[in-house]
C-alpha cells in the first residue's frame, strides 16, 4: 500500500498559481466566500438551521483542541479529515486551501464555519481565530518551513508532516520560530502511536531477545504505474526522491528500534531504468547503511520503482519482522516466539489525539521538532554519501 497517494502537480509555478487562484476575492484580506453564501439570497430558515447545527457541533467540541488542515490533498482528504471525526482530544476546526471548490466542498461535508476557511493569502489572519489551536501542515515538502513558521508567528501549535523540511537549515528555523513564539511543534510520525512499531521499540530498546545485532528496513512504492506529472517527482517541491518520502520511515525504524541516532552512514544511488520519471535530479532508488555507536548496523533500501515494506531485527537470542510495517493498515508481525497479536488501529486518530493532548498539557510531543531535525541531518548525510560514491559520512 502506498504511504501517501501522490497528487498530480506539474510544477512549482503551476502549483503556487493554484494556491493564489482566489487572490482576487481576498486582496483585501477577506476570507474565501463560498458559492452558497453568494447565492443564499434571503432563506433565513436555512440559515437558522445551519446556526443551530453549528452550535450543537461547537458544544460537542468545547473540550477539544481545534485543528486547521493546511493543504487538502489526498492525505488530508482520505486520512486526516476522516480521522478527525473520531478523535477525542481534537477536531477539524478549519481548513486552508487555494481552491474555492474544495473550500465549498469541505465546508458542506464537515460543517466548517465560513470564518474558519482560509486561503494562502489570508492565512496569517488565523492568528485572530480562537477556534483554531493547532495548524497541521500537509503541503509539499518544500513548503513545510514557510507555513510552520507562519503558523508559529500566529501563535498556533504546529503538526508538520514528514519529512520536516527539505534542509537542516529550514528545520532549525522552524524549531526556532516555535520556541520564540512559545508554541509546540510535532512531526507527523504516526507509527510512534501504533502497536506493531511500538512493540519493535520495546524489543530493540529493552533488549528483549538480548543485544540487537542488526536491523533491516525497506520501504518502496512503484511510482512508475502512474503519470510522472506529480509533485513527488519534482525536486523543487519534494527535496528529493523516495528517500525523502518513504525512505524516511526506514531511517525512523532503525532509530526507534535502537532508541538512538546513527553516528555515520554510507549510501549508493541505484540505477535509473525509467528516465521518463527520474530525469530531474530525483533518485529512482537508494540504499544505505546506518552505523550506530554500539556496533549495530541497519541496512536500508528505498525505491520509487518497486514495492517493499519491511522492518526487521535480529538479536542474540531471537528476531522479529513486521511486514507491511509502514502502511496505513494490514500490518502483520512475527518474532522468533510467534506472531505479534495486535490489532491494526486508526493510526492518525491515535497520532493526533496524542499530539493534541501533549499540546494541551504544555508538554513536548513524543515526536517533537527536534526529532525531525535529527532525521533531516541523517537524510542530508545519506545524500552526501550517495553523491560521493558511498563515502562514509559522520553525523554530528
Amino acid at each position: 500500500m502506498k504511504t501517501n497517494n501522490p497528487n498530480p502537480i506539474p510544477n512549482r509555478r503551476k502549483f503556487l498559481k493554484g494556491f493564489s487562484f482566489a487572490l482576487g476575492s481576498t486582496a483585501l484580506g477577506l476570507p474565501l466566500l463560498s458559492l452558497n453564501s453568494c447565492q443564499a439570497g434571503g432563506s433565513s430558515g436555512a440559515g437558522n438551521e445551519e446556526q443551530v447545527s453549528q452550535e450543537k457541533q461547537n458544544k460537542g467540541n468545547s473540550n477539544k483542541m481545534g485543528i486547521a488542515l493546511v493543504g487538502l490533498g489526498n492525505y488530508s482528504t482520505e486520512q486526516l479529515a476522516p480521522a478527525l471525526q473520531e478523535t477525542e482530544n481534537c477536531y477539524l476546526a478549519g481548513i486552508v486551501t487555494g481552491t474555492p471548490s474544495k473550500a465549498e466542498e469541505w465546508k458542506n461535508k464537515y460543517n466548517i464555519p465560513e470564518k474558519n476557511i482560509y486561503n494562502y493569502e489570508n492565512f496569517d489572519q488565523i492568528a485572530d481565530n480562537p477556534d483554531i489551536d493547532i495548524v497541521y501542515v500537509v503541503l509539499p515538502n518544500s513548503m513545510h518551513a514557510e507555513y510552520t513558521i507562519r503558523a508559529a508567528k500566529a501563535k498556533k501549535h504546529v503538526i508538520c508532516e514528514k519529512p520536516m523540511a527539505t534542509s537542516v537549515a529550514d528545520a532549525q528555523r522552524m524549531i526556532e520560530a516555535c520556541n520564540q513564539n512559545n508554541v509546540k511543534l510535532a512531526i507527523g510520525y504516526r507509527l510512534h502511536y501504533e502497536p506493531f512499531n511500538k512493540r519493535v521499540m520495546e524489543l530493540g530498546q529493552q533488549q528483549v531477545f538480548g543485544k540487537v545485532q542488526s536491523v533491516e528496513a525497506a520501504n518502496s512504492q512503484d511510482m512508475t504505474k502512474d503519470s510522472p506529472d506529480v509533485w513527488r517527482l519534482d525536486k523543487e517541491l519534494s527535496g528529493g526522491g523516495p528517500l525523502m518520502d518513504v525512505g524516511i520511515y526506514c531511517v525512523q525504524g532503525a532509530c526507534y528500534t535502537l532508541g538512538k541516532a546513527p553516528v555515520a552512514v554510507t549510501a549508493q544511488f541505484g540505477e535509473i531504468t525509467n528516465p521518463e520519471y527520474f530525469n530531474n535530479g530525483v533518485e529512482q532508488s537508494i540504499s544505505w547503511k546506518m552505523e550506530f555507536d554500539n556496533g549495530v548496523a541497519a541496512e536500508c533500501t528505498s525505491s520509487y520503482a518497486r514495492e517493499a515494506n519491511l522492518l526487521a531485527g535480529k538479536a542474540e537470542n531471537g528476531w522479529w519482522r513486521v511486514s507491511p510495517a509502514y502502511a496505513y493498515e494490514g500490518k502483520e508481525g512475527e518474532t522468533s516466539e510467534g506472531e505479534m497479536d495486535y490489532e491494526n488501529v486508526y493510526e492518525q486518530v491515535h497520532q493526533m489525539d496524542g499530539q493534541a493532548q501533549s499540546f494541551r498539557n504544555n508538554q513536548e510531543s513524543i515526536v517533537p521538532g527536534e526529532m525531525g531535525l535529527r532525521d533531516m541531518k541523517i537524510l542530508e548525510a545519506i545524500y552526501e554519501s550517495a553523491r560521493n560514491n558511498g563515502k562514509r559520512v559522520e553525523i554530528s
